[in-house]
Order: structure tokens, then sequence, then C-alpha cells
């Protein structure tokens, strides 16, 4: 007989008083559809188009070296359904070591306080690690919010931590209109294969070192790339110059998230030309070459993020190709002794 592991509670410090409110630690399996069912709710209210499965979260977070859900993930409930939930994970940028603390209230329970007690048990998290795995070296705090999250930039600004970055969700209504856009001269888009799946990895890896808040992808973001169900590589757009990878986008349908929004929509993600074969148009071909496989595989719209400050010029390259600003957010960021 396998041995259920104990529920451990959590005492969080200054919660509200809420009848049925408590507190605990990561159960098992089965917390990833009340975390999947939290953050929809909470994205739903905000107007973020995030709405993960419970196998996308549980990718996620079986793929983060710098996270145990064990100890690094808190539960909230009230009469034993999930209200709120944070956490507390651990990478490192630019040699410094940075833990990127969030956080998620159910719309049903805000402006209760709920949000900053779970923002002081985060803290906290971060402090224990923090003396044991980063003894006598700086470490940053990071956060992340959408400017629709009221709340969440309230309690970042209360908190001590400041907006560093700006990023733009941005849109693509219809796909009938897509411009021109050919490859530079000795590229070609190739169909993806498996065995070339971590040749392109390597390749976005390398591509991406230059860009805002980089860190080192290993092998556990391997996994969470390949390991999503929804995978499917015949969407993306892998341009090669011989053998070499020269650009990539990484391009994802999000079946769930698409009928409960009612869309047909899909995701560039991850778009990336490496140094070499930069200001050659190559950028605008692959973005402009992936509109087109949406459109026909039947879909609608597309959407991709993009840092407000590249300095590539990927805001207007986007804008030249049709998307327009969404929604915006900020990366926040806070040095955890102050």
């Amino acid at each position: 007989m396998t041995a259920t592991r104990p529920i451990r509670s959590v005492t969080l410090e200054d919660a509200p008083t809420i009848p049925g409110l408590s507190a605990r630690h990561f159960a098992d399996a089965s917390d990833y559809g009340r975390l999947a069912e939290l953050t929809c709710a909470a994205s739903l209210e905000d107007g973020i188009p995030y709405l993960p499965t419970a196998q996308n979260l549980q990718v996620e977070m079986d793929a983060a070296d710098g996270a145990d859900p064990v100890d690094d993930m808190i539960f909230v409930e009230v009469d034993g359904r999930v209200v709120g939930a944070s956490g507390v994970e651990r990478v490192v940028r630019n040699d410094v070591p940075n833990y990127q603390i969030w956080g998620t209230v159910h719309p049903n329970v805000r402006r209760r306080g709920l949000g900053t007690a779970m923002f002081g048990w985060n803290l906290a998290r971060v402090r224990v690690r923090a003396s044991r795995e980063d003894p006598l070296v700086r470490v940053e705090l990071a956060s992340f919010s959408e400017d629709t999250e009221v709340g969440q930039r309230a309690l970042l600004a209360n908190g001590g931590f400041k907006a560093v970055r700006h990023f733009f969700l941005m849109r693509r209504q219809g796909l009938d209109d897509i411009p021109e856009a050919p490859l530079p001269d000795g590229i070609e888009i190739r169909p993806v294969l498996e065995e070339q799946w971590r040749t392109i990895f390597a390749a976005e890896n390398e591509a991406f070192r230059d860009h805002w808040g980089h860190r080192e992808m290993g092998e556990s973001d391997f996994k969470r790339t390949f390991g999503q169900a929804e995978l499917d590589t015949s969407l993306w757009v892998v341009a090669w110059d011989g053998d070499e990878v020269a650009g990539v986008v990484q391009n994802w349908i999000w079946p769930e998230e698409n009928e409960r929004l009612g869309v047909k929509r899909g995701w560039l993600e991850h778009i990336s030309v490496r140094r070499p074969w930069r200001r050659r148009g190559l950028a605008r071909a692959i973005t402009a070459a992936s509109l087109v496989k949406y459109r026909e595989v039947g879909l609608a719209e597309a959407m991709l993020g993009v840092d407000s400050e590249n300095p590539n010029g990927a805001l207007g390259l986007y804008e030249g190709l049709g998307f327009a600003q969404a929604s915006r957010a900020a990366a926040y960021r806070r040095d955890l002794a102050r």
C-alpha cells in the first residue's frame, strides 16, 4: 500500500478573518487541477488570456529546478475550496540569485487582505531559502504583473518593488491580409524533425542571451517545452542556413483556452533570430510565415508578447505586420535586503 503524504497546515500571519479560512502546503497532483481552476477564474476576472490546464501547470512545476511544490507553494482554502495560492522559485539571472514570487487570489475574496498575507509568506520563504542557498551574496526578488491586476500592482508597490521593464501583449485580428515577407537569400524553412529538437532548442538559447532578463535554459526547460500535451512542431517555423538554425518561432495553439474564450487564436512564442542573421529581414519573414500557418489551419487571429524596449526593433516589426497592443504588463524587482 502506498503511504499518503500528510497534508501540512500553514500558519498564515496576518490572515484576514474569513470564516472557514485555512492554509496548507501542496498535497498531491490533484492540486494542479485546483490551481488551474483558481488561475482561470482570476485570469477571466482580470481580462488576461491565460487559461492553463492542470497538465500545463504540472509540466511547468515538474520542470522548475528552483522550486519544490511541496515546500515552495501554499494553498489557501475556505471551507475546503481553494481561494488563493502563492509560491516561490529560484533562478539565476546575470549571476545574481533571483527569487520569483507569485500569488493568485480568487475574485470572490479579494480586497480583504489575503493577498497581503500570502505575500508575507512568500517573503518569509525566500529569506529561509536565501539564508541556506545564497548566504552573504546579493539576492534579488522578482515578480510580474499585468496592468489589469490592480491589487497585485498595489501589493508590489507597498512591498518596495519597482517596475523595471514593460511588456506588451499584441494581437492581430484577421489573417486574410498577411504582408509579403520573403526570406533572405540562402535561407529556407524546413519541417521540424524530432531529432532536430535539441539543435533548435540550443539555437533559441543562444539567440536570447542578449535579451533583457535572460537566463540560461537547461534540461528542465527542454522538458517543459517538449513535454506539453499541446506540442505540435508542424506549426513551428524554423529557418535554416545550410545546417545552421538561423531563426525560430515556436507556434502554439491552446484548444481549451480558445474554447473558453470563444476565439480561434494561435500564439507566436520565442521568436528568435541568431546574431549572424539579424538585420536581414528574417524575423519579419518567419513571423509572417507563422501567420500563414495559422491561416492554413483555420485560425482567425494571433497573439504574441514583446519587450517594449527590445533593442532589435521587435515592437515596430510586429506593428508593421498588423499586430496592435492589446495589454501591458511589467517586470518588478527589489533587493531582498532593504
